[in-house]
């Protein structure tokens, strides 16, 4: 079950990563993107999003080793 959860963390991370690059309008549109693009700035939003998907793969990594 464990190793599920690490599989469903790399995917996420994959997905944030594409959204980063891609920028979608209707997400990067969104409410709470509009905040983080405005605290941030676009550039530092995209970083966070990088950072937020580099977790996710550790927590991915950490998974696959204890399940």
């Amino acid at each position: 079950m464990i190793r599920f959860l690490g599989l469903l963390a790399f995917v996420y991370a994959i997905a944030v990563v594409a959204i980063a690059i891609k920028q979608p309008q209707n997400i990067w549109d969104m409410a709470k993107i509009r905040a983080f693009r405005k605290v941030l700035g676009e550039k530092g939003t995209v970083i966070f999003f990088y950072i937020w998907a580099a977790i996710f793969v550790g927590l991915g990594i950490w998974a696959f080793i204890a399940g």
